[in-house]
């Protein structure tokens, strides 16, 4: 049977009644800007930075306009400058180096490997290259946190962890974000809470901090934040640390706080998601998934697979096929960049780097997300089709004499 999947990759579940609730009130009174609140009132994005630091286990939170943002907020706070080297992942999304590149940085890239995580040992060989890692944990892939912060530990390396893909993740019971100095994190609406932009920053370190929200724009008003340091830090930074704007208003604060409450229940809906695809796809001919290490509790809001050392031509068939069945794929091995895909030796502004292992690898994922709108039998569907168009691929390819399959 030649199923078609009619379904939208890109279509969100609606806001909660809480959500709109809370967003009408702050559209009824009209004061959406942070700063902006009457005597007593406490204002919707200090509301949400209270709640989330508690939420993350964390001293202090601040929320601004996105994540990218936050990741670049964070680099200064920690003293990134002009010229600086930063490690960072070559397996990532455009947001990571370019956060880099915006604070006059330069990203040196550490390999993947085929669980999809940065290369621990590649690390190891260039962690001394540099005072900062700005480590992402792309699609939701945690590596070994404990060996990765002993490996920065030792060499006095500052971690930053892009957060975008692991909001309600945790590596040995231990929030992801709060391994390292810094945890960044994305509320955009492909993410795992939707305000359509919007980041947040934890941290425990109260100088990182004050920075962050003297960087963010709080023209001396650092009384009104409810997950802040003292005043006396503030004193020690302020007349020295830029304003670059970048707050969160208190709308999309408001709609957010419901979501985090729900975080936990939705991460487990995507899961169900997650292990439905998966279990359809074991055992596809060709086609390799990456395993879950025990130690880490993921959030399955997009799926990625291997097709490792397959021809480009013939990944790209797959790809279409896929879609002509309504599957939506994206694939990392595309020599251009395209919408949110992209490769680290597309990224002009950084230096070229020679990584074979991770072209090998960048060539061979498959990536998809997994929206809450589709139902687990939509799930079951989506990846019957995967894999009778990965097999049928895959079958044409063995077919043919050895000398075919080489030119």
């Amino acid at each position: 049977m030649n199923e078609k999947f009619s379904g939208s990759f890109t279509q969100q579940e609606p806001l909660s009644d809480a959500a709109i609730a809370a967003a009408l009130e702050v559209m009824q009174h009209g004061r959406l800007h942070r700063y902006n609140v009457v005597e007593g009132e406490l204002g919707q994005a200090a509301l949400l930075e209270q709640e989330f630091a508690a939420q993350m286990g964390a001293r202090y939170c601040l929320s601004v306009a996105s994540g990218g943002y936050a990741l670049a907020t964070a680099l200064r706070a920690v003293g990134v400058e002009h010229g600086d080297l930063v490690l960072t992942n070559a397996f990532t999304l455009a947001p990571v180096p370019g956060a880099i590149a915006s604070v006059g940085a330069v990203p040196v890239f550490v390999d993947v490997t085929e669980n999809l995580v940065i290369d621990l040992d590649d690390l190891a060989s260039k962690v001394g290259q540099a005072k900062v890692l700005m480590l992402s944990h792309m699609r939701g892939h945690l590596c070994d946190m404990d060996r990765l912060m002993q490996i920065c530990n030792d060499a006095g390396v500052t971690v930053i962890e892009d957060c975008a893909h692991t909001m309600g993740a945790t590596w040995n019971g231990v929030a992801s974000g709060r391994h390292g100095a810094i945890g960044c994190y994305s509320c955009q609406t492909y993410k795992h809470v939707n305000s359509g932009e919007g980041g947040l920053l934890v941290t425990d370190d109260e100088d990182v901090a004050a920075r962050a929200i003297m960087l963010s724009g709080s023209y001396m008003l650092f009384e009104r934040h409810l997950a802040a340091p003292d005043r006396t830090v503030f004193d020690r930074i302020k007349y020295d640390t830029p304003n670059i704007s970048g707050r969160m208003d208190n709308l999309r604060a408001a709609i957010l706080r419901p979501q985090l409450r729900d975080l936990d229940a939705q991460v487990a809906r995507w899961n169900e998601r997650y292990r439905c695809i998966e279990d359809g796809l074991r055992e596809t001919p060709g086609l390799q998934l990456t395993e879950r290490p025990a130690a880490e509790t993921y959030v399955g809001s997009s799926i990625q697979f291997l097709l490792l050392d397959w021809a480009s031509d013939k990944v790209q068939e797959v790809i279409r096929r896929c879609a002509d069945r309504g599957v939506e794929l994206k694939w990392f091995g595309a020599p251009e960049p395209a919408a949110f895909t992209s490769r680290y030796d597309n990224w002009r502004y950084a230096p070229v780097h020679s990584l074979p292992q991770s072209d090998r690898i960048l060539a061979g994922i498959v990536d998809m997300r997994v929206p809450l709108t589709f139902s687990l039998d939509d799930c079951a569907q989506i990846a019957r089709i995967i894999r009778a168009e990965v097999g049928a691929v895959f079958q044409q390819e063995r077919a043919l004499p050895s000398q075919a399959r080489q030119r």
